[in-house]
């Protein structure tokens, strides 16, 4: 038996589509905001209980790969300085 799509699952997908990459826009503005404020952290200045908290969310932006982070970065208009 073969199914066919009909136009309101063709609607019922596209504005599920539609809130996942608003979604998808959202966490990529606070990856970018999160990624901006580590590399702005002098650790010295820091309590650890803070420092604990930064390198997790450091190694959580780290794990993302180069085209997300890139992406994150872009959309609260920050790049990465080397």
């Amino acid at each position: 038996m073969h199914s066919t799509i009909n136009q309101d699952e063709i609607n019922m997908l596209r504005s599920e589509l539609e809130l996942l990459m608003r979604e998808r826009h959202a966490l990529l503005k606070v990856a970018g905001a999160a990624a901006g404020l580590i590399a702005e952290l002098d650790s010295h200045d820091l309590p650890q209980n803070t420092v604990e908290a930064a390198e997790l969310l450091a190694t959580s932006i780290n794990s993302l790969n180069e085209e997300t982070l890139q992406d994150a970065l872009a959309s609260v208009h920050a790049a990465i300085v080397e």
